[in-house]
């Protein structure tokens, strides 16, 4: 029987800074969940990437034995780790590489005992407790069997996806990220837009976005190898494919959703801590080929006669092995996708009939601006200017009928291509028994290309991520370890950018009512006539760029029945960024036969002489105290106190604006967004197992805990980029309302901060 329950509340702190006319900032404390839970066997996990094997060594009596020598082999590599129990019979065994153990342990006038099978997962803090009998210590006793899997020492909910499971579950993609909705209260949602739509999608970040224990996607903190891979939205890591490549290249990970201790931070939601697969005393390697086609496809109702082209080729190889037996290692994986993959697109477009200025209507009267030639049809005299714009619009070629005369059905398969390459390389060096290292590296390259919406523009979005680590252990006593740990994560991308014309209209810089732009985009409302992109250079696009060093410093104490934790973590963050919105414009016409004469309804843009780059910045800081401390043989209590927080994000060239109240009547310009809210975040974490019956196999668990959602980088990063005065963009309608073909005459836009000039080819009525 296994019965654990979990009690946890959560205080979370939501600060959001906004506006394009105006920045509002605000303090949002919401959402407090307490409840009891019952859930399947879990563990405790530590800060650190590697796991914890403590308990007590006793004789056959129950009284504890001091100065046992515990010996702790890693099957697979040979690499021995030895400690004492101390006065109280206590061992403690810290940042362990998760894998298959032996355990040795022995005492004068004691048999060696032995137990061996003793698997350690991710991050786990596992209690493993041994009996001596007496006898000689050249006698042996060997117990093959499995560490217990009733957590007896922890309040930490949560589950361990191991190697078997990420490698052989099947995964559409071979994304190691979806298995974590395997675990209960995790959920992935499923309301994300297509990579492929437009820009707002690279923008929430391309990797899949999971709620843990109801939490929102960016309060979640994703770990590999002990450092934070979350991405400039700061939510889950992944390629434009929007997965995370290199299952082969992961030993396990776990997924902690609630009353996880202090040393973890920057997350109000759940955790996902991976870490990476080493080499072992042997050579092994695997190569592998995953293909998809469209021969195996059924046809989509949207297609035409012929299924659109579909070849994904997924493929890799990993390796690893010795390069010092019993002190060196080395392990690499790669993994590439090649894929094309077309998409049965199908737009409305303005009929054959409509182009040369005949339109039918079946109202009483023909529709303004058109002059009646019979009961249902009417002329319009069709604008030179929309003329060029025109065949921008494919010409209909399905024989369906929208239900309109004026506009028929245009459909093409868009060919998408993605190649993508991810590597990995991970060695583990053994200097003593005092001391180890690892170091690991991670590349990821996708680039994406695809038409857009009208068949006139390839655009392109890609993704590059890197991430280092390096990570070294330090036994200074039996009682005392110390790890260091350093790492950097850059994510580059690059997100709806245009790269060429298809149609070469589509580059005519005639076109223009932009300066160095081309034809504009086009709205036609009535008829639900879709929104023709623009040129090549017109449609929103992104760029971003990156950076997160971070570096962390976790201690391990046993002193009597407490094992200690405290340590710190700081990561400085910079996020670059380019937003260039609607930088070619956008005309909106109140119908079609406005559209053939030139008679917008609204003209929007960006000023374009205001679009310059952005650089945030920010701090974190953070520091924990954690002692599990073991109150009786039956009953662990878990007290834990941590303290982290953010400097109040600034912008290198003080391109930052604020109300400092809702009231207001002036901006606050410059690095003084808001007051610090996060200088008094002290979050205590108190939990408890208890095995009431004292046999391992019942455990009744429960916690407390805050946590706080910090106002990060990604919070800003979209309105402060395009915010007033720093960025201007503006809206003319009615009088002086520019036209599709442009002159050189300046016109002045009204905005939020103050009257704006467009010195573009702007055609005054």
């Amino acid at each position: 029987m296994n019965l654990n329950t979990g009690l946890s509340r959560s205080i979370r702190k939501h600060l959001f800074s906004s506006g394009r006319c105006r920045t509002i900032s605000s303090v949002f404390a919401a959402l407090v969940a307490l409840g009891l839970i019952i859930l399947t066997p879990a563990r405790m996990w530590s800060q650190v990437s590697g796991a914890t094997l403590s308990g007590t060594v006793s004789d056959t009596s129950g009284a504890n034995l001091p100065q046992a020598q515990i010996s702790v082999t890693n099957t697979a590599t040979g690499v021995s780790t030895s400690t004492p129990s101390n006065s109280d019979g206590f061992y403690s065994v810290p940042n362990l590489l998760p894998g298959s153990y032996e355990v040795k342990a022995s005492a004068p006038g004691f048999s060696t005992a032995v137990r061996t099978g003793i698997t350690l997962t991710v991050g786990a803090q596992q209690v493993l407790n041994l009996t001596l009998t007496v006898g000689q210590m050249t006698q042996t006793v060997q117990v093959t069997t499995e560490a217990p899997t009733v957590e007896l020492a922890s309040s930490t909910i949560g589950g361990v996806l191991g190697s078997t499971t990420v490698v052989e579950l099947p995964l559409n993609g071979r994304s190691w990220t979806d298995l974590a909705t395997l675990q209960p209260g995790v959920n992935a949602m499923t309301t994300q837009m297509s990579y492929t739509s437009a820009v707002d999608r690279g923008l929430r970040g391309f990797g899949t976005e999971m709620t843990i224990s109801g939490a929102r996607p960016q309060q979640n903190n994703y770990r590999l190898d002990g450092i934070s891979m979350n991405d400039y939205a700061n939510g889950g890591p992944g390629s434009v494919l929007g997965g995370n490549l290199g299952v082969d290249a992961i030993q396990e990970f776990s997924v902690l959703t609630t009353n996880y201790s202090a040393e973890y931070g920057k997350t109000a939601g759940g955790v996902v801590n991976a870490v990476t697969r080493s080499g072992t005393d042997q050579f092994h390697g695997s190569a592998y080929e995953f293909l998809r086609n469209s021969a195996l496809d059924a046809r989509n109702f949207f297609d035409g006669p012929v299924i659109p082209e579909f070849r994904r080729n997924q493929f890799g190889a990993s390796a690893g092995g010795p390069i010092q037996k019993d002190r060196t290692f080395i392990f690499g994986d790669y993994e590439g996708i090649r894929q094309a993959k077309g998409i049965s697109v199908l737009d409305i477009v303005p009929s054959a009939d409509a182009r040369t200025g005949l339109l039918h209507y079946t109202t009483p009267t023909p529709p303004a601006n058109c002059t009646a030639i019979s009961a249902t049809e009417c002329t319009v005299t069709v604008d030179p200017s929309a003329q060029k714009y025109l065949p921008l619009f494919p010409m209909p070629n399905v024989a369906a009928s929208t239900g309109n005369l004026n506009s028929g059905f245009f459909s093409f398969a868009g060919n998408q291509i993605v190649r993508e390459d991810f590597f990995t390389i991970r060695m583990d060096h053994q200097f003593s028994q005092k001391d180890k290292m690892f170091a690991s590296y991670v590349f990821d390259k996708t680039p994406f290309s695809a038409p857009d919406a009208m068949d006139n523009v390839l655009k392109s979005s890609e993704t590059f991520h890197q991430q280092y680590t390096l990570e070294e252990t330090h036994i200074f006593s039996p009682t005392f370890v110390n790890t260091v740990r350093f790492g950097f994560s850059r994510v580059a991308a690059d997100i709806f950018i245009g790269l060429s014309p298809i149609n070469p209209v589509a580059a005519d810089a005639t076109l223009s009512a932009e300066p160095g732009r081309d034809a504009a985009s086009v709205i036609i409302s009535g008829g639900n006539f879709t929104a023709l992109p623009g040129g090549v250079l017109a449609p929103s696009s992104s760029t971003i760029r990156w950076n997160s060093f971070q570096g962390y410093d976790d201690a391990f104490l046993t002193k009597g029945t407490h094992s200690i934790k405290f340590g710190f973590a700081v990561e400085r963050m910079q996020l670059n960024r380019v937003g260039a919105s609607l930088p070619g414009g956008v005309f909106t016409f109140g119908s079609l036969q406005n559209f053939l004469t030139n008679i917008p309804k609204k003209y929007q843009s960006g000023l374009i002489s205001t679009l310059t780059e952005r650089g945030y910045r920010q701090t974190l800081l953070g520091g924990y105290l954690q002692d599990d401390w073991r109150w009786r043989s039956n009953v662990t209590l878990n007290l834990g106190l941590r303290y982290e927080m953010v400097t109040v994000p600034s912008e290198v060239q003080g391109k930052l604006d604020n109300l400092p109240t809702i009231s207001s009547a002036t901006q606050t310009l410059g690095n003084s967004l808001f007051k610090n809210p996060t200088l008094r975040n002290f979050e205590p974490r108190v939990g408890f197992a208890w095995d009431p019956f004292k046999n391992g196999k019942t455990a009744v668990r429960g916690g407390f805990g805050l946590f706080d959602s910090l106002p990060l980088l990604y919070q800003v990063m979209l309105i402060e980029g395009t915010s007033a005065p720093f960025f201007e963009k503006g809206t003319i309608s009615g009088a002086n309302l520019p036209r599709l073909t442009m002159t050189q005459t300046p016109i002045a836009i009204t905005s939020c901060s103050g009257t704006l000039t467009f010195n573009g080819k702007l055609h005054p009525p």
